[in-house]
């Protein structure tokens, strides 16, 4: 007798999810969705390129063997930095690396390399400054790895710490100038349940790329976040509900939070 397949999950069955990561991290966590029954609308508010002027970049790939641990603050800095530094040299085995995330710490893993330094829960500055190696800093020379702006809290903490701290712009960020029209008719559609946003970055430019009734609509539909630090950005946004918080954001996290949303 031939048994009956078990039934297949899907917790997000009927849920419509907009994306809003950059094209190239966004596949991964949209086939997940559409996997466990929902369906994922993907908006980039995010755009990723290459510096305007790489001589930064290949001036610290010759002078590398001289820092003693080097920053990269996410998956595009280890995407975008490591190709030309391979290009040029292998990594200084005397050069300790640090990540501040989960995400960045699988893309080192992609080019041969292991972090030495991630926090094990709370992926931002604050946790990983907490960790003992990077309060035991002085004399030290680091280089942090980002696109072309950013916070500067984690460089000002390190130098009062006394280390020495260059920054190597290794990508830029822009804002997409693309038509949201399509996007507020699924929205009016009803096809929108929830709106997954990595940053205040990524939420103001959303935002900025809506017209009044897609921002109307935003503000009435719950939102994904992944970090407390946005809450007051929301707050002052005037969205209706309060956001939903996954622990970090690795796919795995953002997808635990929603299903747990969904239930």
């Amino acid at each position: 007798m031939t048994e009956t397949p078990a039934p297949v999950s899907k917790p997000l069955q009927g849920c419509g999810v907009l994306v809003t990561r950059p094209v190239n991290q966004a596949s991964g966590l949209a086939r997940r969705i559409d996997q466990l029954g929902g369906q994922a609308i993907l908006f980039p508010v995010l755009e990723i390129t290459a510096p305007d002027d790489l001589s930064q970049l290949e001036a610290c790939t010759e002078q590398l063997d001289s820092f003693d641990i080097a920053i990269f603050v996410s998956a595009n800095a280890v995407e975008r930095a490591l190709p030309i530094i391979f290009e040029r040299r292998d990594w200084p085995a005397t050069v300790r690396i640090a990540v501040i995330g989960q995400r960045s710490a699988e893309a080192l893993e992609a080019f041969g390399l292991q972090a030495d330094l991630c926090p094990q829960r709370h992926f931002n500055s604050e946790a990983l400054l907490e960790l003992d190696t990077l309060h035991k800093v002085s004399g030290q020379r680091i280089v942090i790895f980002r696109g072309n702006s950013g916070r500067e809290y984690l460089a000002d903490t390190l130098r009062e710490r006394g280390a020495q701290v260059e920054y190597v712009e290794a990508y830029r960020r822009f804002r997409p100038d693309v038509d949201s029209a399509a996007l507020v008719e699924a929205w009016r559609s009803g096809e929108i349940d929830l709106v997954q946003v990595n940053s205040v970055e990524s939420l103001e430019n959303l935002f900025a790329m809506l017209d009044e009734e897609g921002r109307l609509l935003l503000r009435k539909t719950p939102l994904l976040v992944v970090s407390e630090r946005m809450f007051p950005v929301v707050g002052a946004m005037g969205f209706v509900q309060a956001p939903i918080l996954a622990a970090n954001a690795t796919d795995d996290a953002v997808l635990e939070a929603l299903i747990e949303w969904q239930r």
